[in-house]
Formats: C-alpha cells, structure tokens, sequence
C-alpha cells in the first residue's frame, strides 16, 4: 500500500514538474519568437526601403563621358546602394514585356528615354532626403527629369514607423503576460507544497533553508524549460533563413547569441524570483490559512 502510495506521489510530482517545464518552455518560446521580430524589424523595414528606385531620364543630347561621369558619381554617392544605366532600347524591351506587346510597332517610334536607376541605401530612404536628393541631381543640365514614387515612399515611412511602435507596445505586453503565466505555473507547484512548508517551519527550519530546496528545483526547471524554447526558437530561425534569405538572419551571429542568451537568463530568472514570492507567502501564512 505504502509503495502503492510512493508511485502515485512521484507520478503526480513528475506530472507537476511537466507542467511547469512545458508553459516556461511555450511562454519563452513565443517570447524568443517576439525577441526576433523585433530585433529584425530595422533590417525587414531596410529590406522594402531598399526596393525604393530613383530613375534619372537623361535628356537625348547628352553626351557619354557625361552620362557615364553621372553614373560613375551616383555609384560612389553615401546614398547610393546601386546606379545601373539602363538605355532606351532596354527599357523598351522591359516595358514590352510587362505589358504583353510591342508598343514601338504601334507607336511606330521608342518614346522612352535613357536612364540611370539608382537604388537608395534604407538610411536615405524619407521623403525629405529623397527630394533634396532628386533636387541636386535635376540641377545636371543634361537631366531631363527625375522620377520616384512619392506617394510610395510617404506611405513606406509612415507604416515603418507605425509597425515599429506597435510591435515595442505589443512587446511590453507579451513579457508582462509571460511573466504573469510563469510565475503562475511555479506558483501552483508550490502550492501543492505548502504543508510541507508549513511543517518545516514548525519544526524549526529556517526560512532561508525552506526556501533553498524550492529555489533551486525550479531554477532547474526553468532552465530546461528555456533550453526546450531555444531549440524550437533554433529550428524556426533555420527555417526563415532557408526560406528568406534577403534578411540573411544566421549571419547576424552576435544578434543571434543575445537573444539566445536573453532567453535563457530570462528563463533563469523568471523562476528564481517566482520561487522566492511564493515561498515566501506560504511561509508567511498562518496555519489555519492553509487551507484556503
């Protein structure tokens, strides 16, 4: 019967070990999941400026040593990610293509014009500095006209800006609720503990050496529970990497190994000043207390 007894005691102690384990584990994870994004936020936000192109139409009298001076001064501007000169004939062929048909046998001529695209580094990407840089290169005399999608560009800053205020927001939320649910979890599994707390202190343990035991198993606890979250954390990073690979996230070692670390003394010390609450209030009530 004893034995019997024993079992049951260790099935129901592993159960609550479990538990305790699988919500640090799934809390730490869709932490880490968050911790992610928002470490990437500047570098998708970069991604969509960079996509930003301003085409430089060069007027049909200029000539080559100048249009190849442009170029070669737009290449080396801070601003610059890439200046390709792209000539009336490509262009056409371009647009031909987009459009399904030859537009020059209709039209009997190619209206369009040679050009030089130049894609924009993401910390030049605002509508203020793309006018003042689409201003100082209008001033060649040889530029016909400079072109980008204003509304485009307004639009893009704006949502930058909104995204990442929110994503701050919802990232202060999420830690206080995983906070909130861990300490929970830790705080049930003590709770099935507390007459044996409650004995201990009766008998003359002292507190520092109740609590020490409690502290230590869920330290371990949250500790396992952390290293669960970052293998999953690990497989969805490989995963993003293989599948989008523009945002060249396993080369960002550093940024990697501080999340990783971050969630795991996270983990650590989630567990550790749970521990110490709970404990602490149960060792605070009186007996009769107990039982409510």
């Amino acid at each position: 019967m004893s034995k019997s007894f024993e079992r049951y005691q260790k099935r129901k102690l592993i159960s609550s070990y479990f538990s305790v384990v699988l919500s640090i584990g799934l809390v730490l994870f869709l932490l880490g999941i968050l911790g992610l994004l928002v470490l990437n936020t500047k570098k998708m936000a970069n991604h969509f400026k960079e996509q930003i192109t301003i085409s430089v139409f060069l007027k049909e009298n200029a000539k080559e040593v100048e249009v190849d001076q442009l170029q070669k001064s737009l290449a080396m501007a801070e601003y610059t990610k890439t200046a390709t000169y792209v000539s009336k004939e490509e262009a056409a062929e371009q647009h031909s293509a987009e459009i399904g048909e030859n537009f020059i046998d209709f039209l009997g001529y190619n209206p369009l014009k040679n050009s030089i695209d130049v894609q924009l580094n993401a910390d030049f990407v605002s509508p203020e500095q793309i006018e003042e840089i689409a201003t100082e290169i209008s001033k060649k005399n040889y530029v016909d006209e400079v072109s980008y999608d204003k509304p485009l560009v307004g639009l893009l800053s704006d949502n930058v800006k909104k995204i990442s205020f929110w994503i701050l927001v919802a990232s202060a939320i999420f830690t206080f609720i995983a906070v909130l649910l861990i300490n929970s979890s830790i705080r049930l599994s003590i709770y099935s503990k507390r007459f044996i707390i409650k004995t201990m202190q009766m008998v003359g343990a002292t507190k520092i050496f109740i609590r020490r035991p409690f502290i230590w198993t869920n330290i371990k606890l949250g500790m396992l529970g952390a290293l669960i979250a970052l293998i999953g954390l690990g497989a969805v990073v490989f995963y993003l990497d293989r599948n989008f690979t523009e945002f060249n996230l396993l080369q960002d070692s550093t940024m990697l190994i501080l999340l990783f670390a971050g969630v795991f003394v996270l983990g650590v010390l989630i567990s550790l000043i749970s521990t110490y609450f709970a404990t602490q209030r149960f060792l605070n009530l009186r007996t009769d207390e107990l039982y409510y």
